[in-house]
């Protein structure tokens, strides 16, 4: 009996998150790495997410503490916050959902762990 394989789709919040990647990446000399993740995307994530869509950590095992996260969790469907996880691939965070019932897996969003930055005068004008 062969191993059920879930569908992994790439959501347009996704897709953004990746541009948003990329021009980090390019802005910081590295547009070489792009290519890197896209290929491990393809190679490593998808295909670990397709086979075992729950490896990754539950979102809520440990809970946003800010109020603005806190805030979007609550408006969010109910139950959609339970079924919220976290892949951590390298330097690459990936959100994501499991929809039992359509065998699929939904990758939200994936952020590099560098983007954040501390330039507070950018940050806050």
């Amino acid at each position: 009996m062969a191993d059920l394989l879930y569908r992994v789709e790439l959501t347009a919040s996704f897709l953004e998150r990746l541009d948003s990647i990329e021009a980090f990446l390019v802005e910081a000399n590295a547009g070489f790495a792009f290519d890197d993740l896209l290929a491990e995307i393809r190679a490593t994530v998808i295909p670990n997410l397709r086979r075992f869509p729950r490896m990754g950590r539950r979102y809520l095992a440990n809970p946003p503490q800010s109020a603005e996260a806190l805030a979007l969790l609550a408006a969010m469907p109910a139950g959609a916050p339970d079924a919220l996880r976290e892949y951590l691939h390298g330097d690459y965070l990936v959100l994501y959902v499991v929809m039992d019932a359509k065998e699929t897996v939904y990758l939200l969003t994936i952020r590099h762990h560098r983007q954040l930055s501390f330039d507070f005068t950018r940050l806050w004008p």
